[in-house]
């Protein structure tokens, strides 16, 4: 499959959206939430972020070590001290990058699609276990396991918008994997194509970015 919804330059030579690759620390162990109708810092404050503590960012221009987010290099706090999460909205949708996977849970999802909302969830750990989670109106539609994901089903019964996505995520084969298998980081670019986040990491520095410890 291809990957219509990426150009080139917006993905890593592992098929990773490339402006989550540029922020992530090594051996990532992540999240992003994505969520349509909501402004960055309500969106925060939904994941359970303390008000008092986000502030406006930017982000520094290279990492301090390899292990160090670029939202934790821009909080100024050790990797591992605590979660940073980054926030910015790019048209109808906001985006929450969690840096160390804090904020991973089905119930946060679901608050953040309340009231009438579109919300999903992708996590990647740092053992390589993926999902998606895809929740409307406070309600947990569907569920996507990396592990169960088979492409040549075509995403059958999946919410016309998440089925979308995921065709316009399409697969990167790799040498790690066979012909039609999919790749470890679908689940993340699903989650971008719904958002329409195929963007690089100067796209990102060019939207006002919130940044708060967590955890």
């Amino acid at each position: 499959m291809p990957t219509p919804g990426f150009p080139p330059s917006t993905l890593d030579s592992e098929g990773t959206p490339i402006w989550i690759s540029d922020l992530a620390g090594g051996d990532p162990n992540h999240v992003l939430h994505v969520v349509r109708g909501i402004e960055a810092e309500d969106a925060l404050e939904a994941l359970g972020a303390k008000p008092g503590l986000i502030r406006s960012c930017e982000l520094p221009d290279s990492k301090p070590d390899e292990w160090t987010s670029l939202p934790c290099a821009a909080l100024g706090v050790e990797p591992g001290g605590s979660a940073a999460l980054l926030a910015g909205r790019v048209g109808e949708w906001t985006f929450v990058y969690d840096d160390s996977g804090f904020t991973y849970d089905d119930a946060v999802t679901k608050a953040l699609s309340a009231d009438g909302r579109t919300a999903a969830t992708s996590v990647y750990t740092i053992n390589g276990d993926a999902s998606l989670t895809y929740a409307v109106d406070g309600e947990q539609v569907e569920w996507v396991n990396f592990d169960d994901l088979e492409l040549d089903e075509g995403f059958a019964g999946m919410p016309a918008e998440l089925r979308a996505a995921f065709e316009a995520a399409g697969n990167v084969e790799t040498e790690d994997f066979e012909p039609g298998e999919a790749d470890g980081d679908i689940l993340m670019r699903a989650a971008c194509a719904l958002a329409g986040l195929a963007l690089t990491l100067d796209d990102v520095r060019r939207v006002p970015l919130l940044v708060v410890p967590f955890g």
